[in-house]
């Protein structure tokens, strides 16, 4: 075993360098590694047992499975078995003098259980997963765009003040009316029912379950039939605070959950009654809900109902490391207490986990039954939150006191530190990647199509230590090929297209193996340029890629066009050096004019529109279109809309390096969504994308 720093860094994956997005080399800091290894809590190489923890393989590989018997077994024969998924039993011997084992072609992609007996008896048993090379491709997709909505911005005529998942039908009906293939979606994972300003759709409680908030109440059916709850939203103090949350440009998150959670409850009691207590069919699918949920739904229902009871007592309880210790553990005779003497509110969390999953599977029916050839296009973070149930039930495979990030860049000078605590890529391994299999399982559940956030994050992470900055950071490797071989596996296996968002500087070995596995990449308007900094025309785009103009975390493009996120960054002090401010104010202005010439090269410059930008005050509706046009004349095999372009809006969902200084995810669209089709803005938009990508079939 190696015992210097260097040694135990390459054993544990740590990186001692790396380059950043201008080309500088960069060395971590004996302090930063030392603090890493002991955020992992490494001190050494963990030796597998008999047989490795889990076996991933590609399908056309043979497989040689490493076999270390200890003084006792040496020297003996075994024998091994492999029970395939399909239920198909492969058997063989193993030499006294073999080391290995030497698995025939199986023919099956999918996760299979290898057993190894000497004398008759279990010796040992591992999982093996045989993965194929590529991830799912649609049949007969070329190209197609879609709009790319932040859920909770949604207007509505039935919205709370904040979108739902019912509005997500009304949204997939204008995408289809448009010629669009696909509607783009935040990520929709858990966050916390009793902390509504945790709203941060990248800081989830968990990726494997849904953000309650967003269950539309007076969609669900039982509304209808509960008139307790019709009588409680119909008590005109409750419209008077229903008609100012609508009315609020920001989301107002604590003021939606003081209106929702009530009448939820309402209804829960009547489900209760009407339902539960007399087994109808409706009680009867959430029962099979339950079923299907299995331990982690109960795990992750018993963690909420833990964290809302600790929370009441007190409320500067903002996660499970703040609970009593008696607690922390998932499993500990406390907590199991708990569940038996509070079973009614572990329920109702399960209970608003099927309403979401009951709406969301609407909106992804309405896409099949409208013709979107995609559908839902969803997302998944990076990362979860430190004190959420993910990291209670699983806390043994994350670094709790690291975070991921990255490093410093054009539009975050001081790095960026996302607050999230990664996965300990060992660990991962030696629990046979369940976590991360259940996580895809969940995300592609309704999704034809799946943004993987930080896709590079499946061959390595940027991790900051306890206590340090965002640029004093390094990157740890994580098992990349057993990753993405999964991924496609999960893919294939739900006809989920795959996008891996690799903006940044990202290793030409992760770009290889993405293409090589049918992952779209994901190209930005803002940053695809040429040396001397011009936009690159139409043509330079590849196939296999989605293009957009902008996303949730950069301005949006009149906000480019006027600055407005330098402002920002200059009104909060996220510059480091004055000067870099004033590069970026001349490198702006520089940007526009460049902007217009290109559309001018293109010809797409709208009538009437000068190529002096100083003439050209205003990004206008046309210009907007202008770009999106260019955008999609390319051919990669899909095109986003962001909403905030299609109406203009100048302020960006998320400023990275802020939390509370910027309304990051509160900002509302200025349209409802029932004014889309007669709004120009919208109908020019639409029938230009359509013109250049017209729907399939």
């Amino acid at each position: 075993m190696a015992n210097d720093l260097e040694g135990l860094c390459e054993q544990a994956g740590i990186l001692p360098d790396y380059y950043d997005i201008w080309g500088t080399h960069h060395h971590a800091s004996e302090t930063t590694l030392h603090a890493l290894l002991a955020a992992m809590a490494y001190a050494g190489t963990d030796a597998d047992g008999v047989l490795p923890p889990v076996v991933v393989s590609w399908f056309d590989q043979a497989m040689v499975i490493p076999l270390r018997l200890g003084p006792a077994q040496a020297g003996h024969g075994c024998a091994w078995r492999l029970r395939l998924e399909d239920g198909r039993l492969l058997e063989g011997v193993i030499g006294a003098d073999e080391r290995d084992i030497h698995l025939p072609d199986t023919g099956a992609t999918g996760y299979h259980r290898l057993e190894v007996l000497q004398d008759g008896a279990l010796l040992a048993s591992t999982t093996v997963i045989v993965c194929p090379r590529t991830s799912h491709q649609p049949d007969g997709l070329t190209r197609t765009w879609g709009l790319a909505v932040q859920v909770y911005a949604l207007r509505s005529g039935n919205d709370w003040g904040l979108g739902d998942y019912a509005d997500l039908i009304p949204a997939v009906d204008w995408a289809a009316d448009a010629g669009a293939g696909l509607l783009g979606l935040n990520p929709l994972h858990a966050l916390y029912p009793h902390n509504p300003h945790h709203c941060s759709p990248y800081s989830p409680s968990s990726r494997q379950f849904l953000n309650v908030l967003h269950i539309g109440v007076t969609a669900l059916p039982e509304f209808a039939e509960c008139p307790a709850a019709q009588a409680a939203v119909a008590d005109p103090a409750f419209q008077t605070r229903l008609e100012a949350l609508r009315q609020a440009s920001l989301v107002d998150y604590a003021g939606v959950a003081a209106l929702k959670y009530p009448v939820l409850g309402i209804l829960y009691r009547h489900f209760c009654d009407h339902h539960l207590a007399k087994d109808t069919p409706l009680a009867r699918r959430f029962r099979a809900f339950q079923d299907e949920g299995g331990e982690e739904l109960r795990q992750f229902a018993l963690y909420h109902a833990l964290q809302e009871h600790f929370h009441a007592l007190d409320a500067a309880i903002w996660g499970w490391p703040a609970w009593p210790e008696a607690y922390r553990c998932h499993d500990a005779p406390e907590v199991q207490a708990f569940a038996a003497a509070n079973g009614e509110r572990v329920e109702w969390q399960q209970w608003l986990q099927w309403l979401a999953d009951r709406q969301l599977a609407a909106s992804a029916e309405r896409c099949r039954e409208r013709g979107l050839a995609i559908g839902l296009y969803q997302d998944l973070a990076v990362g979860v939150d430190k004190g959420g149930a993910e990291t209670w039930v699983h806390q043994d495979l994350y670094a709790l006191e690291a975070r991921v990030g990255c490093p410093p860049d054009d539009f975050n000078p001081r790095g960026q530190d996302w607050g999230l605590p990664p996965w300990i890529p060992q660990r991962l391994r030696a629990a046979a990647y369940a976590p991360y299999i259940a996580m895809l399982r969940a995300n592609m559940k309704y999704a034809g199509a799946l943004r993987v956030d930080h896709v590079m994050g499946l061959m390595r992470l940027y991790w900051i230590p306890p206590g340090m900055k965002g640029d004093a950071g390094a990157y740890v490797n994580y098992p990349f090929e057993d990753l993405l071989g999964i991924l496609n596996l999960e893919s294939q296996r739900n006809r989920c297209l795959i996008v891996g968002e690799d903006l940044g500087t990202v290793p030409d070995e992760v770009r290889h193996h993405l293409r090589e596995a049918g992952v779209l990449s994901y190209k930005l308007f803002y940053f695809e340029r040429q040396q001397d900094g011009h936009f690159f025309p139409s043509d330079w785009f590849p196939e296999q890629a989605l293009v957009a103009a902008s996303t949730h975390d950069l301005p949006t493009l009149a906000g480019f066009w006027l600055g407005k996120d330098i402002d920002n960054r200059t009104a909060l002090n996220l510059y480091p050096r004055p000067e870099m401010r004033e590069q970026q104010l001349r490198d702006r202005i520089d940007d526009r004019a460049r902007l217009l010439a290109d559309l001018a090269r293109e010809g797409l410059l709208p009538d009437g529109v000068s190529q002096d930008p100083d003439a050209t005050p205003a990004l206008t509706p046309a210009l907007i279109r202008a770009i999106h046009v260019h955008l999609a004349r390319s051919r990669t095999r899909l095109a986003l809309v962001q909403v905030e372009d299609m109406l203009g809006q100048v302020e960006q969902a998320n400023l990275p390096g802020t939390v509370d200084e910027h309304p990051n995810w509160r900002c509302r669209y200025a349209l409802a969504i029932e004014a889309w089709p007669s709004d120009e803005r919208c109908q020019a938009m639409a029938s230009s994308m359509t013109a250049e990508r017209p729907p399939l079939g």
